[in-house]
């Protein structure tokens, strides 16, 4: 398919669809996003008219079934991304999924063994994006020794920076039935330290809902099974040990994100303080304290979903950001942390 226009349709137009996917697909050449189909008729014409569309679709099923349609991107909540995913690769389509991969590690495996039963067609979980501009660097530096043997890696993340406010309406992601065991950012900032310090074999996490309950949009009075404050701590694959704590409920939190990678010998720092930009320091043993690292201009990544996964179906490039099996990988991680939240125990990985 090197030389041919790629097909694509759209499954869920949400706003990291209509923000990033869209036009990322449209500024690759010989692509075209030919149909759509969104939770409802009106709101895919919505879509359609705006960025040009041709077809609009009632539902997905008559999407899959057009042959006209080369690949999909799926746009919709984790609740569905497994129906779709299987769906679609089934029908002999390509497969660009939004994250978070799926509502459960189940859920998960299930989107893997379907690709592994295709493997002519490309299927791609869109990243965590937040850290790419800094991933290569990070992982560099630690390749070198920069920081020895690791001890800990120690997240504290603000999903939120805001007091308790339970009269706001409940998102998607405070919806079990929506987002399953996914908690917040979570899972996007467990990818993130994935690819610098490999993955958790351990997980004990406690956690809970500070605004214990939310009123749906027919009145009802609904428990919020999704923890707003978490906190998970374990052991890594490759020694040393995580900390990572998330919250949307903390007021006049210090920083946005603030990540420190202990070694032997050196400590790497990225943070996110609040109103400024996301920057990496370090420093070796002997540093006074902590200094900032420029980023080498030819290993500073960025945002490449749609080029990667085009590439990938013209056979230029493998999926790297993010293949199915580092997807199942993180979903595996989060299934521990809920599971753990439950029992009250600490859980040993794999699973």
């Amino acid at each position: 398919m090197s030389a041919e226009t790629i097909r694509v349709g759209l499954i869920g137009a949400g706003g990291n669809t209509t923000s990033r996917h869209i036009p990322g697909l449209k500024a690759q050449d010989g692509v075209e996003i030919v149909a759509v189909a969104n939770r409802s008729r009106a709101s895919g014409q919505r879509v359609a008219d705006e960025f040009n569309i041709p077809t609009v679709y009632d539902d997905w099923p008559s999407l899959l079934a057009a042959s006209d349609i080369d690949a999909v991107c799926i746009g919709t909540w984790p609740n569905m991304h497994k129906t779709l995913t299987v769906a679609s690769l089934a029908a002999g389509k390509h497969v660009l999924c939004e994250a978070r991969m799926a509502l459960d590690l189940g859920d998960a495996k299930a989107m893997l063994d379907a690709s592994r039963n295709q493997p002519a067609l490309v299927a791609q979980i869109v990243p965590a994006p937040h850290t790419l501009a800094f991933d290569q660097t990070i992982q560099a530096m630690i390749a070198d020794g920069y920081i020895g043997e690791l001890i800990a890696i120690d997240a504290r993340i603000a999903a939120n920076r805001a007091y308790p406010d339970g009269s706001t309406p409940i998102h998607w992601r405070q919806d079990r039935a929506l987002s399953g065991m996914n908690v917040m950012n979570m899972g996007i900032w467990y990818e993130a330290m994935m690819r610098w310090v490999g993955p958790a074999r351990s997980v004990m996490a406690v956690g809970q809902s500070v605004v214990s309950h939310r009123v749906d949009e027919t009145g009802a009075r609904r428990a919020m099974e999704i923890p707003d404050h978490i906190d998970v701590i374990g052991q890594m694959e490759q020694g040393g040990q995580m900390r990572l704590n998330v919250s949307s409920v903390l007021g006049h939190a210090p920083d946005m994100a603030d990540v420190h990678i202990f070694g032997t010998e050196g400590t790497l720092r990225l943070r996110h303080p609040v109103g400024g930009a996301l920057g990496l320091s370090a420093g070796k043993r002997g540093a006074a304290e902590l200094a900032p690292v420029e980023i080498d201009a030819a290993k500073r990544g960025g945002w490449r979903v749609e080029e990667e996964f085009i590439n990938a179906i013209r056979g230029k490039e493998p999926v790297t950001h993010t293949d199915l099996v580092t997807g199942v990988r993180y979903m595996e991680w989060t299934e521990a942390v809920t599971r753990s939240l439950r029992q009250g125990q600490s859980i040993t990985l794999p699973l």
